[in-house]
């Protein structure tokens, strides 16, 4: 954000919580006026109240200024020396250490290594798709056909008594 749209908009919010306390002041002497002076009066007055309340607040909102800003100093990590971090002092290695040698793969395969196949069967992780526990296409089969004829013929007696509860319930209502 730039710092000539900053200052716009707190000179925004200045204006604004001005006119606000400016507002309620007002609404707070027409209510305390209008009792004893006419209600020309009374406004005309809730007016020059709002006018100096807003005037003020304006005036020492925008009095306040920011405090300018300090350059700090650039931090440079090459600075630090061995040893300033930590309390250990800085040894150095006499030999390179050996990093472990990675099986050669080629470039372009795709490798996934597979870490539920390390489970044991009690395990608490959930296997969504493992091979072993999907049922076949003949299983799922059998098993729609028959969810399928056990709601068919468990529907008739369900709505059978669904619609004699229903009529009892108008009975008893009557």
């Amino acid at each position: 954000m730039e710092a000539g749209s900053a200052i716009r908009i707190e000179k925004g919010l200045d204006r604004s919580a001005s006119a606000l306390l400016g507002a309620a002041a007002a609404y707070a002497g027409w209510v305390w006026l209008s009792p004893t002076l006419e209600r020309l009066t009374a406004t005309a007055a809730a007016g020059a109240i709002f006018a100096a309340a807003y005037s003020v607040t304006v005036r020492a909102l925008g009095a306040v200024q920011p405090k300018k800003a300090r350059r700090l100093r650039v931090f440079d990590v090459r600075e630090v020396g061995p040893g300033i971090l930590t309390e250990e002092p800085a040894v150095e290695p006499e030999e390179p250490a050996v990093e472990p040698e990675e099986p050669e793969v080629d470039a372009d395969a795709l490798v996934l290594d597979d870490i539920l196949a390390k489970l044991a069967p009690d395990s608490r992780v959930v296997r969504l798709f493992d091979k072993d526990a999907m049922p076949t296409s003949a299983q799922l089969r059998a098993r729609i056909e028959d969810h399928l004829d056990m709601g068919a013929s468990g529907s008739a007696d369900a709505s059978q008594a669904l619609h004699e509860a229903l009529a009892e319930l108008r009975r008893s209502l009557r």
